[in-house]
């Protein structure tokens, strides 16, 4: 179960994401392997699904039903359900004159 706050690790990289916002039965994975908050040993991931995460970086589906924001970078690439996270876009702040 997700819950916003919630800090996932990933099996197959030494990425780690802090959930944003995510439907409580998401299934969240990082290189093919489900991400989980405890993580004992690290397995070897799924070279089609290792593109890379990118710390400081916020990571959508495309009905942004969850957001998860990147803490530590990784090899392995965020999917949740089966469908490949993209990066979400920036907003420009405003000017402050």
């Amino acid at each position: 179960m997700l819950k916003p706050g919630s800090r996932l690790k990933s099996a197959v990289c030494d990425a780690e994401v802090m959930v944003i916002k995510a439907g409580a039965d998401d299934e969240v994975t990082c290189g093919g392997a489900v991400m989980a908050t405890n993580v004992s040993e690290k397995s070897a991931g799924d070279d089609a699904q290792m593109h890379g995460c990118l710390i400081g970086k916020r990571y959508v589906n495309q009905a942004d039903s969850i957001e998860l924001l990147c803490v530590k970078s990784g090899d392995g690439s965020l999917y949740c359900n089966g469908e490949e996270l993209m990066t979400k876009d920036t907003k420009k702040l405003p000017s402050s004159d």
